[in-house]
Parts: C-alpha cells; structure tokens; sequence
C-alpha cells in the first residue's frame, strides 16, 4: 500500500473525521497516532491495519481499501 492509497482508504473510510483521526488517534499496536508512524517511515499498509483494528472496521472493508478502481478510469 502507498501513502497515496492509505490517505485515499482513510479518507473513504472515515470521511470528515479522517484528518482528526489521522492526527489525534493514539494507535496502541504501534505506539504512535497515524500520522506520527507515517513521518517514522512505518508502513502504510501498517498503519491502515492498526486504524481499522482501532476504529472497529470490519474486516471485509480492510483489503483493498484505497485502490483505485482502474475499471472505473
């Protein structure tokens, strides 16, 4: 996963309360909030994981998310 398709995940997933999450969410398997792991060189699809697990989403919407659909180009 990129960094361009983590935010595209978090973005779709979370809507307006991405940012807030992506700034303010302490992420205990990881120590940081998801924004402080990306400027740590952790990995996207890392952190993607960690939120999803935090944030209760299930787990049929924690693959694939932030791809783009290139059927839908």
């Amino acid at each position: 996963m990129r960094r361009s398709e983590f935010l595209r995940a978090v973005e779709g997933e979370f809507g307006g309360r991405a940012m807030t999450m992506l700034e303010d969410l302490h992420l205990p398997a990881i120590g940081k909030t998801p924004n402080a792991a990306l400027d740590a060189g952790v990995p996207p699809r890392e952190i993607w994981l960690a939120l999803c697990a935090e944030a209760d989403v299930p787990e049929s919407r924690w693959y694939g998310a932030g791809r783009i659909d290139r059927a839908r180009r």
